[in-house]
């Protein structure tokens, strides 16, 4: 299998992808004791750049998942940025690509524990496309229920909860699904396996509070300002029902990977009228513009490399 990229951050220098290795007994790979982000570059044809969308606001967001879990990195959010500026200055893609940050406990250690032990930082990109291929998506309600705040933080993006997501997606992918919804432990709904979620009942955009177990998305509120802004629709945060999913008249997941994904089928029902709804349309075109720096107003969101 070929590897696509040339590099990675790893051990305070960028290095060839192939030095950048762990041992075995590495705590984070055997524990999950970890954290990490997300983040999409994005091509643009016209310009010739590589434009990184919320570069600084995924960056944050690894620091606030690192004092949730007792971590810490030696670099500020602005060190960070540069960090990734770099590697892909290095790489030189053309094209769209993700990009991963990761901190992880990086001690040689049988711990069960968070504290006391080294906390090291990696980061490398590859060129990237859908990650979930078509213009909509077919989904199931999961058996498995989502993790609660106080069981592991969903808002801390720790690798180890990852598990919970996997087991979900796999699921949904053994029954001819291309992606779950979780409920929470209460049963309303969380969130996808690995994006937020959205329904639009009489023109109205409805999304669960980030107190129901989810990830605090970026792309959530990108979305959330879009709907408010260009399609001046309203948009409010509550808790949704598992069976709101069969009566709506639109439903989309959001987020880095999946960006805006519409639903058209939930547990073999059709979403609305089974096609894409006129909202969701929009908001995958403005999302499309906006991360690829074709809109001016929101081009402060994208960095380029």
């Amino acid at each position: 299998m070929s590897i696509p990229n040339r590099f990675a951050f790893f051990n305070g220098e960028i290095v060839p992808i192939e030095q950048a290795r762990v041992s075995v007994m590495t705590n984070g790979l055997n524990y999950g004791t970890g954290c990490f982000e997300g983040i999409r570059a994005y091509w643009n044809v016209e310009e010739e750049q590589l434009l990184i969308f919320q570069l600084q606001a995924h960056m944050e967001r690894l620091k606030r998942s690192c004092k949730i879990l007792y971590m810490d990195i030696p670099y500020t959010v602005d060190e960070l940025c540069q960090i990734t500026l770099d590697l892909l200055r290095h790489e030189g893609f053309q094209e769209d690509t993700y990009i991963r940050p990761l901190v992880y406990k990086s001690d040689p250690a049988i711990a069960v524990q968070m504290n006391n032990l080294t906390d090291s930082f990696t980061l490398f990109a590859l060129p990237f496309g859908q990650y979930i291929a078509g213009s909509a998506a077919r989904v199931c309600v999961s058996s498995w229920r989502r993790i609660e705040d106080n069981v592991i933080p969903a808002r801390a993006k720790p690798t180890g909860a990852y598990i919970n997501t996997a087991l979900a997606k796999t699921e949904a992918l053994l029954n001819g699904y291309d992606e779950a919804i979780v409920l929470s432990a209460d049963g309303q709904v969380s969130e996808a396996s690995s994006a937020n979620l959205f329904i639009v009942r009489n023109g109205t955009l409805i999304t669960p509070p980030v107190t129901s177990d989810i990830l605090e998305g970026i792309t959530r509120q990108v979305v959330v300002e879009l709907a408010r802004t260009e399609l001046h629709a309203p948009v409010i945060e509550r808790g949704i029902d598992r069976t709101e999913l069969y009566l709506a008249d639109e439903v989309f997941f959001c987020g880095t990977g999946v960006e805006v994904k519409p639903i058209i089928e939930i547990d073999r029902r059709p979403v609305g009228n089974g096609m894409i709804g006129p909202i969701s349309a929009r908001l995958v075109q403005h999302y499309g513009d906006v991360v690829r720096g074709r809109n001016a107003h929101y081009r402060h969101w994208c960095t380029v490399v």
